[in-house]
């Protein structure tokens, strides 16, 4: 039996560029629209950015700094803007409409949708469920 040849892996095929994207976003209160230039988040940029922000207690809690995690991934992501550069000062220092504007170019910590993740609703539900002792 003949075995068909596959094609080598390229690699290169999942190398980030260095390419920046201009993103035109808008403030819906205002009605104002922006552009911002960003750079794509490695996904190695985006693991340490969860892993900074994710805190484990040792009686076996843990939180997620969402705040932390999006104030990092706009710091890196953002490579051009009305304001110059995104530093903690100026993001500290933004209001919640332009604040939600920028949110939405953060990606998404964890996938809702991952067969690891557990939903708030089913949280709820386990939380519901009468103890069986």
């Amino acid at each position: 039996m003949a075995t068909k040849k596959s094609q080598a892996f390229d690699f290169n095929n999942y190398v980030i560029g260095r390419e920046t994207e201009t993103k035109t976003l808008s403030i819906p209160d205002t009605g104002e629209s922006f552009e911002v230039s960003i750079k794509p988040l490695s996904w190695a940029k985006r693991n340490q950015f969860i892993s900074r922000n994710l805190q484990l207690g040792t009686d076996g809690t843990s939180g997620f700094n969402a705040d932390g995690y999006v104030r990092d991934c706009l710091k890196e992501l953002i490579t051009e803007a009305p304001w110059g550069r995104t530093t903690e000062a100026f993001l500290l220092s933004i209001d919640d409409r332009l604040g939600g504007a920028l949110e939405t170019l953060v990606p998404k910590a964890f996938d809702a949708e991952s067969e690891n993740s557990t939903s708030v609703d089913e949280i709820d539900e386990i939380k519901k469920e009468p103890s069986s002792t």
